[in-house]
């Protein structure tokens, strides 16, 4: 099963008493997927990147649950926060890849995090992990491109490496920053489609932040709406309607 996330009086101020994010509180729980959304600067990739720890938290608890085991993100450090790291798979809006690495090897980065720095500089990984590799390529629909280098893929397939990248971790949370802003409408919907599949799929909640708001409300079974670093509406799609929508990004002549 996934994990529990439990956000408390979270604060990100990159400036002293400027912050991004202005005490956030939010429970992530089940195997649905959450958007996040809202105008830009708002604090949503901010948010992402606190949980998984990419930048350092001001205040609060970002308590992560699993089963009897309970770690703060917020404050873990060293080893401990190593750790924690292998528990929250990260999908990049720009994918993240080693371009001269091949799509197989780009997977197996993402069990780094569980073996040696000697067998990872000698590229050796366990006989499971290769052949679970071989199954997410199936899943995210690239079977046959296993010793296809990662500069020959075009953005979608690059994406999708970078979703099983992160379910090669065996997440027990899985985030994603933007997963659709550099794709064509189609593709947009299909990795939408493969993000809620694999939540399901693998029994874990899928966190992601996302500006279009169409995608939001059509594939996410839970959508949090920030403003100015505050969450301003936490429903479903049926919620939002176009009042909410001028409390969250402001006016209304960008509405159709």
């Amino acid at each position: 099963m996934g994990a529990t996330l439990h956000i408390v009086d979270l604060v990100k101020a990159y400036k002293a008493n400027q912050p991004v994010l202005k005490g956030i509180n939010l429970d992530i729980t089940g195997d649905g997927l959450t958007a996040v959304i809202g105008p830009s600067g708002t604090g949503k990739s901010t948010l992402l990147r606190c949980i998984n720890r990419l930048i350092e938290p001001t205040q609060g608890r970002i308590l992560l649950k699993h089963e009897e085991d309970t770690v703060d993100l917020a404050t873990v450090r060293g080893q401990a926060l190593r750790k924690a790291r292998r528990r929250i798979g990260m999908v990049f809006q720009e994918y993240n890849l080693v371009e001269r690495l091949t799509v197989m090897e780009n997977l197996l980065t993402g069990r780094l995090g569980y073996t040696s720095a000697f067998n990872a500089w000698r590229r050796r990984f366990e006989p499971e992990d290769i052949q679970h590799a071989y199954q997410l390529l199936e899943t995210v629909g690239l079977g046959g491109f296993a010793n296809q280098r990662a500069d020959a893929l075009s953005g979608g397939q690059r994406q999708r490496v970078g979703i099983a990248r992160a379910l090669m971790q065996r997440p027990q949370l899985l985030l994603a920053d933007e997963p659709t802003s550099s794709l064509d409408p189609k593709t947009s919907v299909e990795i939408m489609e493969l993000l809620l599949e694999q939540g399901r799929a693998q029994r874990i909640p899928v966190v992601v932040n996302i500006h279009d708001v169409e995608l939001a409300k059509r594939y996410a079974t839970r959508i949090v709406g920030m403003s100015g670093g505050h969450v301003v509406y936490d429903g479903d799609a049926h919620g939002l309607g176009q009042d909410m929508l001028k409390k969250i990004y402001g006016g209304e002549s960008w509405l159709v």
